[in-house]
């Protein structure tokens, strides 16, 4: 899920940073660039913060398998390939 879509930040970039120690909205901003532009995004950002409703759920790192899916701007991705489409 995008948390800050202005940035194309996603929920499990902003739930690594916290991980690594980013404990406010500064440290997000200063890490990641979130809320930056419109500002939409701040609150559920700082969610994700220790004290926030979404503190306990950090998750473990992709390698123990955390994730469902991988982001759209994962840089660990392989590009998508350009595909053909015929119209009748």
């Amino acid at each position: 899920m995008f948390i800050c879509v202005c940035n194309a930040i996603t929920e499990r970039q902003v739930q690594e940073a916290v991980a690594g120690g980013a404990s406010s909205l500064s440290d997000l901003q200063a890490q990641l660039g979130v809320g930056g532009s419109c500002g939409c995004c701040r609150e559920t950002a700082t969610d994700y913060l220790p004290g926030g409703r979404y503190a306990g759920h950090v998750t473990e790192s992709r390698a123990e398998g955390a994730f469902d899916a991988d982001a759209a701007n994962d840089p660990n991705l392989a590009p998508m390939q350009a595909v053909a489409v015929s119209r009748c």
